[in-house]
This record gives structure tokens, sequence and C-alpha cells, in this order.
């Protein structure tokens, strides 16, 4: 497995979601030239999982959302900082809609340089 994902980008709409099975995992959701907005999991308490999750993105209408992907993974909770510290020493910051909620920068780890 990458540390990054790698699955292809799908459009946010309710068709490219509805073939998703409620499984939990990550997902992240991304503007039209894949600049990452918010990581996210569907974990053990997710109504549908990833599925009920997605359609809940959808329903956020979020003017900038227009693309998301997802990754299967039992381990969601540490798969989803795993993201977020790769998204941070990427990028200097976490993605805009995940900077604003209730995980900071220093509530993460840092990646060791390669």
């Amino acid at each position: 497995m990458a540390l990054r994902l790698s699955t292809p980008w799908r459009p946010l709409t309710a068709e490219a979601v509805a073939p998703l099975q409620a499984q939990l995992g990550v997902y992240e959701i991304a503007d039209a030239e894949g600049r990452v907005l918010f990581i996210g999991f569907a974990g053990g308490r997710s109504l549908f999982g990833l599925r009920g999750l997605l359609q809940e993105e959808i329903a956020k209408a979020r003017p900038e959302a227009a693309q998301f992907r997802v990754e299967v993974n039992q381990q969601y909770w540490s798969r989803q900082h795993e993201l977020l510290m790769a998204h941070q020493a990427d990028h200097g910051a976490l993605p805009r809609d995940n900077a604003a909620g209730e995980l900071r920068p220093n509530v993460l780890g840092r990646l060791s340089p390669a």
C-alpha cells in the first residue's frame, strides 16, 4: 500500500457514488484541479460506510468539491492520520476543510524525511 492514495479520481456525483458498497475506509474530496479539500473516513458508526458519507458530501454542496477517491481499509482512523500527515508534509498544511475541524497539525505526528 502506498502512503498516498493512488486510486483514480471520480466525479462527485450521485451516479458515481451509488455503486460503492457500505464499507469502512478513507476518502478524499478534491476540487476540479485535484487539490484536496478534505480527507475523511467511514468508520464503524458511519451509516452505509463510504457510500453513505459520500452521499452526505454531495448533500453538503461544497461549491468547489468536484471529485473523490476512496480506499477500503479496516484501519480507517490511523489511515486517515497517515493521509493527513502526508498532505501536511507535501503542502505545509492540512486540507482546508480538515484544518477547521478537531484535528490540529500539532496533534498529528510528522513524517520522517525520505
